[in-house]
């Protein structure tokens, strides 16, 4: 079913500093606990579910304590060393991204890809110019001719860097370093 309609009411505001402290601790929005109160009133159920969380959800941002073997927090060293992250911080990383099936990239990662990007949309703005020009009728010399091919070549050998940077990195998050497990 589709939210196609709007409702608005008016409260006091000690109802709606009550309502947003429990849509903090429920990490809901204020709408979302109105629409779940609502349909449980027009369901007949005799207790509302917005209300009924028997323990309050851990705020965001709440520690999670682990143990960890000698050998794996061994590894976990080595492994937050080579990204230059925080231990919490690349746990974190790493459960979000299994649980939600994401490829994470570290913060300078992706700095020097969002680079590369930036540089391989200058070039194409080069390129662009360049064509533009010779469609207007300019006779371009043999060395700039050259010189697009040497460019084109540079740009698929960078197409092909950055694809190997990221698939390492994908599967750098399952094995360790990028290198399959033997």
């Amino acid at each position: 079913m589709t939210a196609d309609s709007f409702i608005a009411a008016r409260v006091s505001s000690e109802t709606k500093t009550r309502l947003r402290s429990l849509a903090q601790v429920q990490q809901q929005s204020e709408s979302a606990i109105i629409k779940s109160l609502l349909d449980s009133l027009i369901d007949g159920d005799s207790a509302p579910r917005a209300l009924t969380i028997a323990e309050p959800a851990a705020p965001r941002g709440a520690r999670l304590y682990i143990r960890l073997m000698p050998e794996d927090r061994r590894l976990l060293q080595e492994r937050v060393a080579a990204r230059h992250l925080a231990p919490a911080t690349y746990v974190a990383m790493l459960v979000r991204a299994h649980l939600r099936e994401l490829s994470p990239l570290p913060r300078d990662e992706l700095a020097a890809l969002k680079d590369v990007v930036a540089q391989l949309s200058a070039f194409g703005r080069y390129v662009n110019a360049l064509v533009r020009a010779v469609n207007q009728g300019a006779n371009p010399p043999n060395t700039l001719i050259v010189q697009l091919h040497a460019m084109l070549r540079l740009s698929e050998g960078l197409r092909d860097h950055v694809k190997a940077v990221v698939k390492a990195n994908a599967m750098s998050w399952r094995t360790g370093h990028g290198e399959p497990n033997a």
